[in-house]
């Protein structure tokens, strides 16, 4: 059994800081994309970041800049670094990774984390 364990989301002020941290547990042979995603009120999910197992990095257009995701593969875990927060920033962040157990490649995702940027 795979698990995702996301945490470090909270109440900040615009203009703040705070690391988002993801790690996965279980029985897990290979980790590949590992990313963020984001949902706020009445709005889909939206893709924030996301870091391939060759390094290869990708932002929404909307954090570039301001946001920085990493990986520490010993670890399995994801992080996302985010700076110069907004408000529109606001939103349930949800990490997702590919990777492969026992039985073949597939998608998880955390349990998801509250951001609130107040203005």
């Amino acid at each position: 059994q795979v698990q995702l364990l996301e945490s470090g989301g909270g109440l900040v002020q615009a203009g703040g800081s705070l690391r988002l941290s993801c790690a996965a547990s279980g029985r897990i042979f290979s980790i590949g994309t590992m990313g963020w995603y984001r949902q706020a009120p009445g709005k889909q999910r939206e893709l924030v970041a996301t870091t391939t197992s060759g390094g290869t990095r990708n932002y929404a257009d909307s954090v570039k800049g301001r946001f920085t995701i990493s990986r520490d593969s010993a670890k399995n875990t994801v992080y996302l670094q985010m700076n110069s927060l907004k408000p529109e920033d606001t939103a349930v962040y949800y990490c997702k990774t590919h990777l492969l157990t026992a039985a073949t490649w597939s998608d998880y995702w955390g349990q998801g984390t509250q951001v609130t940027v107040s203005s």
